[in-house]
């Protein structure tokens, strides 16, 4: 790596950090990542990795462990809530991949993680470093940590979500509008909805919200996720324990299938869902966001970790390529948000409408809400709208190759 390529200070060691350090190396920049948790570890449920990102962490040498790790879908199922009837079936798998230039992979977020941060030297994660505010200069940026140390870089990459506090001097004062939903996420035992196949993405619709499910480890174990209403504000937290015997309660009446689904699980978490208008920049001269630092959305496109991987490579690329000329990163900085900014709005925006026709249409919301578009009736049967724009066409997002985007931008 050469000294003249700029040291990059990495906030955060989530999917979205240590995806940015394996690029950033790759491309010949030196990088340290600083990770507020004491010990490296990532808690979570299940993940979808869709073809747009799947493609760039093979690219990037992982393809390997992350057959090892993860599950190929064969199929995309919809089926009604109460009978259990499937009324749309979509392949995947191997023709996925031949359409898409990548596979579709489920995954549990925790495996992920590993297999990333395994890829990164362990001399250069700096756990139990909570940053807490970064200040510039002419030559370099200075990040101090809670614990009152401090560090120098050419550029500091935040990382850590969207409640980063080196958000807070880009983003300002940012309202969070309440969706009025929650995600409760588990996994559990495959064994225990032994009805249920293990190799198929499921959706169902009801009177009580959405339930999608999706294989992980191999198979033997199963994530779910029930998109629920959820009027009272909690507070803008994706880690707060769940109330599992509401949860089953809500879910009492739906086919045997979704019911063992949603009574196996021991324990899950409950994400209140909380959308945020895009920021009109994302960087100042030597800092910059990534992931959903820069651009937090609800999870109806599964696009959370395919997004921020996309910025990662084209984080690395610009800096590799414009981020050592007399202007020093600035450059650099601002053609990456150029690249990224107005794409993951449009990924944003379509995840507003990912989920919104789940859900009763009792709601008081306006059609026009922001924070949910129109609902459709949940007890669609074959043929009617509600279960027809379920599996409404993202190929664009899927098709997505961000590094063409860069050889014609002239950064590949």
């Amino acid at each position: 790596m050469s000294e003249n390529q700029p040291h990059v200070a990495v906030v955060g060691a989530g999917i979205g950090g240590l995806t940015a350090a394996i690029a950033l190396r790759r491309a010949g920049l030196r990088v340290d990542v600083y990770e507020q948790a004491p010990v490296l570890s990532e808690i979570g449920a299940g993940i979808h990795l869709a073809p747009n990102g799947s493609r760039l962490l093979v690219r990037l040498g992982l393809g390997k462990r992350l057959d090892e790790v993860a599950v190929r879908p064969e199929a995309m199922e919809v089926r009604v809530w109460d009978t259990g009837a499937v009324v749309v079936r979509q392949p995947m798998g191997d023709a996925w991949q031949a359409r898409f230039d990548g596979p579709h992979y489920t995954l549990h977020r925790a495996d992920l993680h590993g297999l990333l941060a395994e890829a990164v030297p362990a001399d250069l994660v700096h756990v139990g470093h909570r940053a807490v505010a970064v200040t510039e200069d002419p030559g370099g940026v200075r990040i101090d940590f809670a614990h009152g140390a401090s560090v120098r870089a050419d550029v500091v990459v935040a990382a850590d979500g969207v409640h980063s506090p080196l958000r807070r001097p880009i983003a300002g004062e940012e309202p969070a509008v309440f969706s009025k939903t929650a995600a409760i996420r588990a996994v559990v035992p495959s064994a225990a909805c032994p009805d249920l196949p293990r190799d198929a993405l499921l959706t169902w619709v009801g009177p009580a919200g959405r339930l999608l499910a999706h294989p992980v480890r191999g198979g033997r174990e199963t994530a779910f996720v029930a998109v629920v209403a959820d009027p009272t504000d909690g507070g803008d937290s994706w880690s707060r324990p769940a109330d599992t015997v509401a949860l089953r309660r809500a879910f009492a009446g739906w086919e045997p299938g979704a019911r063992a689904l949603v009574e196996a699980a021991t324990e899950a978490g409950h994400w209140t869902l909380y959308d945020r208008e895009p920021l009109p920049r994302w960087s100042t001269a030597r800092t910059t966001l990534l992931g959903d630092a820069a651009h937090p959305m609800l999870p109806h496109h599964g696009q959370g970790a395919s997004q921020a991987i996309e910025d990662a490579v084209t984080l690395a690329a610009c800096l590799a390529r414009l981020g050592t000329g007399p202007s020093g990163p600035a450059p650099a900085l601002r053609r990456y948000e150029e690249l990224r900014l107005e794409h993951t709005s449009r990924v944003r925006q379509g995840s507003l409408g990912g989920g919104s026709q789940r859900l009763s249409p009792t709601t008081e919301e306006s059609p026009a809400s922001p924070s949910r578009p129109p609902s459709s009736s949940p007890s669609a049967r074959p043929g009617g709208a509600g279960m027809e724009e379920l599996v409404r066409d993202v190929t664009w997002v899927q098709r997505y190759d961000v590094e063409a985007e860069l050889a014609t931008a002239g950064l590949a």
